[in-house]
């Protein structure tokens, strides 16, 4: 069973899809809040994707500013590395992933993201982590307005915890399982 050590808070990370085609990823270092020795490991709660447009001065627009054309963007957050790929959805690394349609000539927008929770005890809507960092990737194919991007934020809320020994060691094997 897990317990919180801590109230919630919020981990961010941002990623620029520089160019159509092209996947960026991005790292949120957790280093300083898991601890094998004590069998500390952080529970997500929520995880949310923000997309915005950057001009070419590199300031924040409105994400239909830096479209030329229908645009879709992929993003995912794992906790081990991807390796410069998206992942299939039934791995057992993926946290949570997300995708936007976006057509900026009907100003039509679809979305879809998930959420993948753990069951361990108290916190069975939260997702328990025990690697030392998360990955944040992302993509996007279609027509980019000239001398623009995209960038996307990721918000993730989460809570430190203290996992009974039974619950930390079947997620270490889980995670060394499928580093493999």
């Amino acid at each position: 069973m897990a317990t919180s050590k801590t109230s919630s808070f919020w981990l961010t990370e941002r990623i620029n899809l520089a160019a159509v085609g092209t996947l960026a990823s991005g790292t949120i270092d957790l280093g300083a809040y898991v601890d094998v020795g004590d069998q500390q490991a952080i529970a997500i709660e929520q995880v949310d994707f923000i997309t915005q447009g950057r001009d070419a001065t590199n300031n924040a627009q409105l994400l239909v500013d830096s479209l030329a054309g229908p645009t879709t963007i992929g993003f995912q957050l794992s906790d081990l590395n991807p390796g410069g790929v998206l992942l299939f959805a039934d791995d057992q690394n993926l946290v949570s992933s997300g995708n936007l349609g976006v057509d900026n000539a009907t100003d039509q927008q679809t979305s879809a993201s998930d959420f993948f929770p753990d069951t361990f005890g108290k916190l069975d809507q939260a997702r328990i982590v025990v690697n030392d960092q998360l990955y944040f990737t992302g993509i996007a194919s279609g027509i980019y307005a000239a001398g623009t991007s995209i960038d996307v934020s990721v918000r993730v809320k989460a809570r430190i915890v203290k996992l009974s020994t039974k619950d930390w060691m079947a997620i270490a094997i889980q995670s060394t399982a499928a580093d493999n």
